[in-house]
């Protein structure tokens, strides 16, 4: 494989500075909301001049509307390959329920569930929630939860209605202004009980 060449380098640069400050932004944004972030805030995170941030985004408002498209696409694409996952539907489920709660995944699922329910999102955000709610977590895993208790994995009852039970526990944890330190979040097992008999 040939080196690089200054151009390709550069390029490289650019977008792994660029991941940089979404990476930071994410955390930010997560951890604080839209209007409680600072630029400054994601500057110190990344490590970075505050300056550089405009380097690579028009605005504050910029950087959080790519990080929620983003995110979304990429929700999507993992709710639409939970049935694809090994496993029974039981196995699937706490699989997606742990990556949910990793600490490297549990950034973007805080920031989602922020971006979704704040006040103080942009108008553009909000337009690209109006008319969504949990169900669009809940509707591609339906059919997994049905088949679950069709096997005797899940608890009887209505799979939409238990769904969207389980997955606002989920989302009131992960919103929660601190996570208790000591005890941090609770285990998948006990939060999949839930839906188990």
């Amino acid at each position: 494989m040939s080196p690089l060449n200054r151009q390709q380098q550069l390029d490289q640069i650019r977008d792994e500075r660029r991941e940089q400050i979404k990476q930071a932004a994410l955390k930010m944004f997560a951890r604080k909301g839209y209007t409680g972030t600072k630029t400054s805030m994601i500057a110190k995170e990344a490590s970075i001049s505050e300056g550089l941030i405009y380097r690579y985004f028009n605005s504050k408002e910029e950087l959080f509307l790519t990080l929620v498209e983003e995110l979304m696409e990429e929700a999507r694409r993992e709710l639409k390959n939970v049935g694809n996952l090994p496993g029974t539907p039981f196995e699937q489920v706490r699989t997606l329920t742990k990556n949910i709660l990793d600490k490297d995944n549990m950034h973007a699922f805080m920031l989602m569930e922020r971006a979704r329910t704040a006040d103080d999102v942009p108008e553009k955000v909000s337009h690209i929630f109006e008319g969504t709610s949990t169900n669009v977590l809940i509707e591609p895993i339906i059919p997994i939860f049905v088949k679950g208790q069709e096997l005797g994995e899940f608890s009887p009852g209505e799979p939409r209605k238990m769904l969207s039970w389980y997955f606002t526990i989920i989302n009131s944890l992960l919103i929660q202004e601190e996570i208790d330190e000591e005890y941090g979040l609770p285990d998948v097992d006990v939060l999949i009980r839930i839906l188990t008999n």
